[in-house]
């Protein structure tokens, strides 16, 4: 079973759940704490909360496409979305506190006030997907867990709901395979994952073994720590 698969209210509620502990983790972070880097290269804290206030922004966005028909894209372009982080990233700490949490509440609100009708509609996300609109629900989730992580100050991919590391591994294998990549996921006897992934017919192909979420760790472009091998080659991009 996969996110998708839950009903609404459930999936509501596992989102609340990511809301509720990436906010925890931005709370414990001090003002000068805001200016350290994130796991992102080239991003600090900043940058990070500038991001997920943003994404909310932009997701309310596609909500509005999908009650009034009006298409209404989550961001004009990429430079548009790029330079709203970085003015996003220079208010101060308490500024981008306020932001993140006024951003949450407005889309929280949205998604409670949209018509049965408009769950099933038609929006386009940032990188060009028609999805219906009830998708928004999994891509805040995915966000809020992933970049809890970033902020690099004690989140980990354990703390996921084993339905949002199973959702977050087979969109990954399926990015994968959509960019020509031939992988197998399997199961081993011990309880970890196998990950088997070979670009083209010609290229010699690798496996990676861990945990779930050790792999999803890696998987995201995150880190290692745990794996077998140690030191595996670096995951294909999967968005």
């Amino acid at each position: 079973m996969t996110f998708r698969d839950l009903d609404l209210g459930e999936r509501m509620l596992l989102v609340r759940h990511g809301n509720d502990y990436c906010m925890h983790y931005v709370a414990e972070l001090s003002d000068d704490e805001f200016n350290a880097p994130s796991l992102l290269d080239g991003w600090t804290r900043r940058h990070l909360v500038a991001h997920l206030a943003l994404n909310a922004a932009a997701l309310g966005r596609l909500l509005d496409w999908a009650a009034t028909g009006i298409a209404t894209p989550m961001y004009e372009s990429g430079a548009q979305r790029a330079e709203e982080i970085e003015g996003g990233s220079e208010l101060e700490a308490g500024a981008l506190r306020n932001l993140l949490v006024d951003e949450t509440s407005r889309l929280d609100d949205k998604w409670q006030r949209l018509p049965q009708r408009a769950w099933s509609a038609p929006v386009r996300t940032a990188h060009g997907k028609m999805v219906p609109a009830s998708e928004t629900l999994w891509m805040r989730t995915r966000e809020l867990w992933i970049h809890a992580v970033d902020l690099d100050n004690g989140a980990t991919y354990s703390a996921m709901p084993a339905v949002v590391q199973t959702t977050l591994l087979t969109d990954i294998v399926d990015g994968w395979r959509a960019n020509g990549a031939s992988v197998d996921v399997e199961q081993t006897p011990t309880g970890q994952v196998s990950v088997s992934i070979r670009g083209n017919p010609t290229e010699e192909g690798f496996s990676v073994r861990g945990s779930m979420p050790s792999l999803l760790h890696w998987m995201t472009g995150r880190g290692t720590t745990g794996l077998s091998p140690q030191d595996p080659p670096p995951p294909p991009q999967w968005l």
